[in-house]
Parts: C-alpha cells; structure tokens; sequence
C-alpha cells in the first residue's frame, strides 16, 4: 500500500477521500499561519517597499519626514511658486500664506510668510501666467488677487467658502464655491482693475463690473473640486451629497455622471483621452461628518456666525473613536460607465496624482499614502507618514518620481521619493497565532528577481497582547533548507521584519510568507480521522436531477428564488459526490471563482516550468472548476501555474471580460528521497529505530516500518517536531514483545509526493 501524502488542497482531500477510510492519517502536528503583507503591514511600516493586494511586497517609494517649523497649525492648499522647489502654501486659522523653500539634500524647508488675509483660512491658491497670485478663503468667501506679496484686488463673493480655483485660459478662470455651490467665471484683467472691496457683493451687476459672472450653479451645498476634460466640458464634485457635474464648455445647467449620499468629492484628476479618476470620502453609519468646518474667530460687536455648511474640508484634530466612514477611487471612462477601483473602510482619501501607469492617494488617518495600479488592476500601500493625515500632494520632480505631501495633525511636510536608493524594510503589525507555540521555519511561496541572500529576516516574540511590554526583541533568523530558522523561538504573538538589502532593480516581489510552528500541546480530543495518498485520479459524478421537494431553509436561504439549490450549487453537489481512484501520476487541481453578477464562465487552465518562456494549456475553454492531468511526461522540477477565466454567453462578446490569476507553484516530483542513515537500538524492553534522509525537490512527509512478523507501524512526526524540512529524521519506539520473532525491517522514506526509497535493517537479538 503506498504511503498517504497530502495534495495541495486539504479540504478538497477531506471530501474526495471520505469513503477511503482504510488510507487516512492524521495531520502532522506542526501548523502553518500565513503571513499576507499587504493585509498584516501598516503603511507606517514600510521603507522603499510597497505593499501589493495580492499579498506581496514590491519595490515602493521612500517616504522622508522633512524637518522644519510648521509654518501654521493647518496647512490646506499647495502651488509651485515659479522657482525650483519653492511652494506656496495656503493655511489657517490666521489666513496666511507661506513660501516654503525644499532642501532635499538635508530632508528640510524653510518657510517664509508672504501675506496674510483677511479671513481664517486660505483653501485655494492658484498662480496665473503674469505671475499674479489667486487665493481663495473661508468662512467668508473672499477671492484676492496678490502681487509681489500684496492684495491688489479684493471681493466677498456671495457665499461662505472658496474651495478651488481652475485657470482655463489667461482671461478665464473658474472658482468653486460652498454655501451657496456654484462655479463662478473670473477674468482675471477686469478683476484686477476693480480693486479692493471691502464688504460682501450679492449683487451680480456689481460683481459683473469686477469681472466674476456666473458660469453655473448646483442644488448640493458646496462644490469642493472643478477640473476640466479635454472636450472642454467642466467637471464639479460636490459634498455633503458627493455628486459629480459635467457643465457644458461655455457654462449653464450641469449633467450628472453620477449621484452619491452622504459623500464628500475630495479630488478629481482628468486625463489627456478624456478619462476622469474621483476620490469621495462617505460619512459612517450613524452620520458623521469626516470633514468639519472651522468657527470663524469673534471679535467685539462681531455678528453671530452663520449656521456651518456641512462637509467641509477642514481636517481636525483626530479623536479617541476611529473614522467609522469609507473612500472609494472612482474611474469615470471617456466613453463608458463609471466603475468603483478600489474601496477602503475607515480611512479617507484627501488627494490624487499620477505617476506612470499608477495612481497616488494621498489619505488618513494614519497617514497612509495609498496607490493604484491600471495595468494590472491592483491596489498599493506605500511608506506612511508619521502624521495622521495627508491632504496635500504634488510633483516636484515628474521625472524622477518625487512628490511633495503636505501633512497635517502635525503639520508639516514630507517627501515621497520612487528614486531613492538604499535598505528596503517592512514590518508586520502584532500577528496572533491563536495559541502558544514553538516556532519553526519562515518560507516564501516565490521570490522574483531577488537573492535570497539579500534578505534578511527577524521575528519578535510575546505570550501577551500588550503591544509594548513583554516583547522578546528582535531574533534574526538564519538561512537553510529554503527558509529561515530562529533558535528556540516561543510564543503566541510575533512580528515579522523582512529586510532587503542593497538597491532595487527590476521588479522585485516577495511572495506571501508562511511560518510553520508547533502549538502548545493540549489534551487530545478525537473529532476526526482521515487517510489521504497520492496519485488518485477522479471520477465526476454526473448532475443531480432537479429537486421536487424544497424544504423551509432552502426557500428561506435562497431568497427570491423557491425553486431550492441553484444550478451551481446542485452542479457543486454533484461534484462532491465524485469518485476517486488509485492511479498513478495524476494530479488534481480545483478552483472556485465567485462573480457578482452570475455570469457564465470558462476556465484555461496552464503550466510552466521555471526557466522556460512557453505556457502549456493542460484545460482550455473548460466548465469545470477542476483539472486533472498525467505528470509523467513532464520533466522533474518546480512549475508556474496559471488560471484565466472568461465570461460567456448570454453577455454579450464586446462587453465579455477576462481576467488571469497567478495561482499556487506545482512540484513535479518522481526521484525518491536519499536515506542518509537507518539504526536500531535495544533499550530496556523496547527497541528504537531511526531514519535519517533528504529529498532534493520536495518536503519529506513521514516513514513506514514493516517487520518481517507483520508489523507494520507508520511516523509522520519527526524528531524535532515541526515537519518543514527537506531533510528530516524520524523515529519509532516499539516494544521488543510485539517483534520478538521478526528478524529484520524494511524502512520506507517518503517525500511529500508520495515517492519512497526503501533499506532492510537486521534487527538485534
């Protein structure tokens, strides 16, 4: 009988293998906790990596805390001043504006106030050819025009709040209001011959005269972001609702693309062929506004303030209960439907920029700098800032990938740099096993386009949750065997640091990590016993026919359909029921694919051997959500595989996706492991019997031991006690009474595939 062996996917083995009692064992004793790094590594965690959806760590920025005074406590809008890396920076609640000057090369800036206005806060800042200067403020509405540091042009507009400017040409320019939301057309020219001000102007005759008409207006509260596409249409994004307008070229009543509730437009970023990305922030269930407007400061015989429009951005200091809200990245296609990107809960998203093919979040409320990849459809995490949120972000080197963020709660300014050069690092949050244990060894799935040797690794330790007190500190592990192996190394709660050293080149990726460790031993209790071998083939049942009874559960369960299981479940039913049977060489791979809206899909499923270009396709164009092939024709070694799936009729062919999985690695394995050394000792009534071997490709899996009276005894527990090892011993304790008439053993060592090598062993008398 060969020996049972583990394939690749435990809980279809639990299935297939029920009926197969007389082949079952029980599982080794040693665990396996995944490590996903994208999921388990804060954004605050990183250095010059970048954190991937599929788990991955990739090749990222490096994020530069910039030491400086903090000019203001908020900082709201950010332009370039016209000479190299300065910038002009809006703030409040003074209602000042700074020039902040970069020193790269000493990670620092230095700020110097240029002028200060009026009201508390300045949200729009936007610089004209002539080298004038536009500001816009709150809580009162005023638009100044600024000139070598002072105002030279004033007016209240009719509104509380100034949210955006957007310069059309040299004698238009479009400002975004709140309270009342509207798009007003500015020229600039006229603007300036007007002069300074003083009070509000509701009339528009009056505003005329100085130049602002209006270009269009909105039923929703405030306009908080206006960008144009390059059909000429204005694009407007709006809160508390969140809506998103296109108003005609020349102005007038505005086309909704799409309709929110509870929202909040933070940023729009249009492209050259007509597509428009979107950030919105929503409120949280119980209706809290993420974004509050600041009091307007009262001085003596000053009149009461006006009831505060909602949803404003004013970022506040953060407070003991987390956002409990959502953001989403909206894609708004040049000739298409609009589509959700990417979706987080309890974080907002403030700003957006584009670097090549991938897209820049700048968010809170940890800082995080988030990304977006359109080629291949993937979210990013990226360095964090040690400030709570991020609400400024711009290029200040294209080229190079360098981009300035502007930081508040604390204040101040950071650079994001995808040129940086050096040690790359990333560290987990506090992991939980979920009991105590001994760790084993740390494995990756895949390195691509890295030397293992220029990783290095090291684990912390804890029995308790604290995330301070009772930590270990900081192990290295050593390299061996494929993995990494820390020296008696205990524990329930770890963190894991993965280090890359030198430079990054090409695109490197590090895989999901696996840690093998060996629970706290309880007591036993006996809830199942299952026997599972390798090389079986299997046989589909065929579908069930339709149910004629329903019961109460299925008709509750279903929803609006009473007609019981639905075809894929009853197609899934059937295929649990499926036979299996011995045969030698065949391998079984499944898979289950869930879309949202019930399309019919098709499955290719294929194969590639490391070091080769060429894919094989072992199933094409199939229904099935499995494949089975003969591995004995292929060559011994590790194999990449791949997994396409298509929708099909009834959608039709234009509108038909496909998307392609990166899927688990496949070991190609037929050489049995070496058998590097077998004893038998005597001990006082018992005999002890050992085994020591390697296998080249694949994990050793346990040892049988057949005495030549019939005794027939199997080891799947090796001796140190966590099974994740190509080279393992194992050993077997018998008493001398059960082979007192047997002369000799034969010893079976079995790698992971099932393949064995044997050695007979004279038995001492």
């Amino acid at each position: 009988m060969p020996f049972p062996s583990t394939l690749r996917n435990p809980a279809f083995l639990l299935v297939l293998c029920a009926g197969f009692t007389g082949l079952l064992r029980a599982d080794p004793l040693s665990k396996k906790f995944e490590i996903d790094f994208y999921r388990d590594v804060p954004s605050r965690s990183l250095k010059g990596l970048a954190t991937r959806a599929d788990g991955r760590l990739v090749a990222g920025p490096v994020l530069t805390e910039l030491e400086g005074a903090a000019p203001a406590d908020l900082l709201w809008s950010l332009e370039p001043s016209g000479d190299a890396g300065k910038w002009l920076v809006g703030t409040g609640p003074d209602g000042r504006i700074f020039e902040v000057t970069l020193d790269a090369t000493r990670s620092s800036y230095a700020t110097r106030d240029v002028v200060k206005l009026d009201d508390p806060h300045v949200f729009a800042l936007r610089r004209l050819s002539d080298g004038t200067l536009l500001a816009g403020t709150s809580p009162r509405g005023g638009l100044y025009l600024l000139r070598d540091g002072k105002p030279v042009a004033r007016v209240t507009l009719p509104v509380d709040s100034i949210f955006d400017l957007l310069v059309l040409d040299d004698k238009t320019v479009l400002v975004a209001t709140g309270n009342p939301g509207r798009l007003y057309r500015l020229d600039p020219a006229k603007f300036a011959a007007g002069g300074i001000v003083a009070d509000k102007t509701p009339d528009t005759r009056m505003l005329a005269d100085h130049g602002i008409t209006l270009f269009g207006e909105i039923r929703d509260r405030n306009i908080r972001r206006v960008v144009r596409l390059p059909d000429g249409r204005v694009i407007a994004g709006s809160a508390p609702k969140g809506n998103i307008y296109a108003f005609p070229r020349d102005g007038g009543a505005p086309a909704i693309l799409q309709e929110n509730r509870d929202a909040e437009v933070t940023d729009l970023l249009p492209q050259p062929n007509g597509d428009l990305y979107a950030t919105l922030v929503f409120a949280g269930s119980t209706g809290e506004a993420r974004i509050n407007r600041p009091k307007a400061p009262a001085g003596p015989g000053a009149p009461a303030a006006p009831e505060p429009p909602a949803m404003e951005l004013i970022i506040t200091p953060p407070s003991a209960d987390k956002f409990s809200g959502r953001s989403t990245l909206a894609w708004f296609p040049a000739n298409g439907f609009p589509e959700t990107l990417v979706t987080r809960a309890n974080l907002a998203f403030y700003r957006l920029a584009r670097r090549g093919d991938t897209l820049l979040i700048a968010g809170g409320d940890s800082g995080e700098v988030l990304g977006y990849d359109l080629a291949t459809r993937t979210s990013l995490t990226f360095a964090g800032s040690a400030a709570a949120q991020l609400n400024g972000l711009a290029p200040t080197d294209a080229s190079a990938g360098r981009f300035l963020l502007i930081k508040n709660n604390a204040p101040g300014f950071a650079l994001l740099d995808f040129s940086a050069t050096g040690p790359r690092s990333a560290e987990t949050r506090r992991l939980d096993l979920g009991t105590p244990g001994a760790l084993g060894a740390v494995r990756f799935n895949r390195l691509r386009e890295i030397d293992p040797s220029r990783l290095t690794l090291a684990l912390n330790t804890n029995f308790g949750s604290d995330e301070i007190e009772g930590w270990s500190g900081w192990s290295t592990l050593a390299t061996g065997d494929g993995g990494w192996h820390g020296e008696a190394l205990r524990g329930r709660y770890l963190k894991l640091r993965v280090q890359l050293a030198g430079s990054a080149t090409g695109a490197p990726e590090i895989d999901k990590a696996t840690l093998f460790h060996l629970p706290q031993n309880h007591r036993p209790v006996l809830v199942d016993f299952r026997v599972v071998s390798p090389n079986y083939g299997l046989i589909p049942a065929p579908d069930s026919p339709a149910s004629t009874v329903v019961s109460l559960a299925q008709l509750l369960g279903r929803g609006s359909s009473p007609g019981g299981d639905s075809p894929d479940d009853k197609k899934k039913s059937s295929f649990l029921s499926s036979q299996i049977v011995p045969q030698t060489g065949i391998q079984i791979v499944l898979w289950t694919i869930s879309d949202a809206d019930g399309d019919n899909l098709t499955y290719t499923f294929s194969l590639r051997r490391d070091g080769d270009t060429a894919w094989t396709d072992l199933a094409v164009a199939s229904h099935d959500s499995y494949a089975q092939f003969d591995t004995s024709h292929l060559p011994e070694g590790v194999y990449f595989t791949r997994l396409v799936a298509s929708e099909q009729a009834p959608r039709l062919a234009p509108d038909r996706l496909t998307t392609t999985f990166e899927t688990d690695d496949l070991v190609v394995d037929r050489t049995p492991p070496a058998i590097l050394e077998a004893t038998v000792q005597r001990e006082a009534g018992s005999l002890r019997l050992t085994v020591h071997g390697r296998d080249a490709l694949s994990l050793l899996s346990g040892a049988e031991f057949n005495f030549n009276n019939g005794v027939h005894e199997t080891v799947e527990q090796p001796v140190d006690g966590i099974l994740d090892g190509q080279e393992e011993s194992f050993s077997l304790e018998i008493p001398v009474s059960r082979v007192a008439d047997a002369t000799s053993v034969e010893i079976l060592l079995y790698d992971a595939p099932g393949n064995n090598s044997a050695r007979r062993v004279d038995l001492p008398r």
